[in-house]
């Protein structure tokens, strides 16, 4: 397991319109944990909540058939014009999570959700969209949790990346009720982006720590007994 601060791949996308999320730290370090995977020309790839599809792009480029889903309209248009540029070939849909992959099981599933706790009740518009989760940060990942057993093959494997203001016993306890054997892989500490910074006396009237002005960021690896 490692506590550090991840650097950028070699290989990005080129194009982040407004409104969808650019790859940056959490990314990276979710990145990072794929290619530790077995990935090869016959693994099947589920990239959930893809953005711009740069990690369902770096599984295409270790060889897998993958799957990228994402709600925002924007997102589906930058993952694919970021496949062309890429010269990769990934599918992409546009759908609410595995809602767009009804009956389809996968050997890996891969996610950077939403995750960023916020003052705002219900679900967020815009360009909050990309990062806002839900009073407790949890609107997704709770979601993606309860899916995945139904959407891994036997041994099938679940890389998730989020920061620990949302829960990450909450994570591992989660994936454990749904039938899956989860521990934190990955660490990295990063400061606050702009988004926490401009909520830092609601996070403090919460009881998070923000006194360091830096996150911990955890890849959780889940595995289907």
């Amino acid at each position: 397991m490692t506590v550090e601060s991840p650097c950028p791949p070699t290989e990005s996308p080129a194009w982040t319109p407004p409104g969808v999320y650019e790859p940056q730290y959490d990314t990276w370090l979710l990145t990072r944990a794929l290619h530790r995977e077995k990935v090869t020309p016959g693994t099947d790839v589920l990239d959930l909540g893809t953005g711009t599809g740069a990690l369902a792009l770096e599984a295409a480029r270790l060889g897998a058939r993958v799957t990228a889903v994402d709600i925002s309209r924007r997102a589906v248009l930058a993952a694919r014009v970021n496949a062309l540029l890429s010269g990769q070939s990934i599918r992409v849909r546009r759908g609410d999570l595995t809602s767009a992959v009804p009956g389809h099981r996968f050997d890996l599933v891969i996610s950077n959700p939403p995750y960023v706790p916020s003052p705002r009740h219900g679900t967020a518009r815009g360009a909050a969209r990309a990062w806002d989760a839900g009073w407790d940060g949890r609107l997704l990942l709770d979601r993606i949790c309860g899916a995945a057993a139904t959407h891994l093959r036997p041994h099938g494997v679940l890389l998730v990346v989020h920061s620990a203001l949302c829960g990450v016993e909450d994570t591992l306890a989660r994936l454990s009720e749904a039938g899956l054997s989860a521990a934190v892989t990955d660490r990295a500490l990063v400061p606050f982006g702009r988004v926490l910074r401009s909520r830092l006396a609601w996070l403090r009237q919460r009881g998070l720590p923000t006194d360091d002005m830096v996150e911990e960021l955890v890849v959780v690896r889940a595995v289907r007994a």
